[in-house]
């Protein structure tokens, strides 16, 4: 059994991590760090970015197969497709294993595993549900350890990140309404504790926390940076969806958390709807480069409900306009 961390034990180091850089620090002339620093990524050899697949893209064919295996798709079929379109990664939702949100099978896990590396990809990430913004302690709570289980998996699967996510789930439609109306700074401050506490469990299986904005309660860059730092964690940083910043300048959102983000979730709108502009991945690309990002940038195509939704053409498609991105700036 892992050994129970307390948020006061973890407080505790931070507050001892601030005190013995700061002698260090004055010495030397440098600005002085607060407990709430975020310091960008260091990142060596200029920017790459490596076309991925996330799962979700097959959301109707998975949950299909889940319910008739004669039907839809699996995800072993879905990383035969992202071999096929010669993707670098998968990022392996979740919901879509068996028996979630309880850890499925060590046995499934590692067959799983072996094939991604059979077909010469790697798995870029996974992804739970959780509501930290909820008022209800005990939804917190377990979610809390929701994400702690998947941690475990993650690293199982030699997945470097675990989503996670910073807004609320149903039956709430709205963070206000599952806090009770409380304040915001109160509703960050009890989510950066949660959040603390995932990714210091993280930290012992060498996963990162991957925060996603979802347009609810990080609706902008501002929103999702002032949250990672709050959490100020080394293992807690950003899953940055290009489709659900809902400012007035989403690409500029996007360039604010490029130097903090470990895992991507690349729209084919911004906003994730089909009357919203379609992604410029010119202007992206050149956003995510000028961030110095290396790393993979999983495609994720939605259906939002539309009945002709074909996630093979969606998909396709949308790597190939990224691809064709990359080439002309590299």
């Amino acid at each position: 059994m892992t050994p129970r961390t307390t948020n006061v034990e973890i407080s505790r180091r931070r507050l001892l991590r601030c005190a013995m850089i700061a002698p260090v620090a004055a010495a030397a002339g440098w600005p002085a760090l607060s407990a709430g620093a975020l310091e960008p990524i260091r990142r060596m050899g200029g920017p790459r970015l490596i076309p991925a697949l996330n799962a979700y893209s097959f959301l109707e064919r998975l949950n299909a197969n889940a319910q008739d295996p004669a039907t839809g798709i699996d995800l072993f079929g879905v990383c035969d497709f992202a071999a096929k379109l010669n993707l670098g990664a998968v990022d392996l939702t979740g919901y879509f294993f068996p028996g979630y949100p309880k850890a499925p099978p060590d046995e499934y896990v590692f067959r799983l595993k072996r094939h991604v590396h059979a077909l010469g990809m790697t798995v870029s990430g996974t992804g739970v549900r959780n509501d930290f913004t909820a008022a209800d302690k005990a939804v917190r709570a377990a979610g809390v350890q929701i994400i702690k289980e998947w941690v475990e998996v993650a690293a199982k699967l030699g997945a470097p990140t675990l989503r996670v996510f910073a807004d609320s789930q149903s039956p709430f439609k709205t963070w206000q309404e599952a806090a009770g109306n409380a304040d915001r700074d109160a509703v960050e401050a009890w989510m950066a504790d949660d959040l603390r506490q995932c990714a210091e469990h993280a930290s012992r299986f060498g996963v990162i926390i991957a925060v996603q904005n979802h347009g609810d309660f990080i609706r902008t860059g501002a929103e999702h940076l002032s949250l990672l730092k709050r959490v100020d964690h080394d293992w807690c940083r950003a899953l940055v969806d290009t489709g659900k910043f809902l400012s007035d300048d989403p690409y500029a959102d996007i360039a604010m958390m490029v130097p903090h983000a470990v895992n991507w979730q690349i729209k084919e709108t911004l906003r994730s709807r089909t009357d919203s502009p379609a992604t410029d991945y010119t202007k992206l690309v050149d956003v995510i480069r000028k961030g110095g990002y290396r790393g993979y940038v999983p495609i994720e195509t939605l259906s939002m409900r539309r009945k002709d939704y074909d996630p093979v053409v969606e998909v396709t498609k949308s790597v190939a306009e990224l691809r064709k991105a990359i080439a002309a700036a590299e």
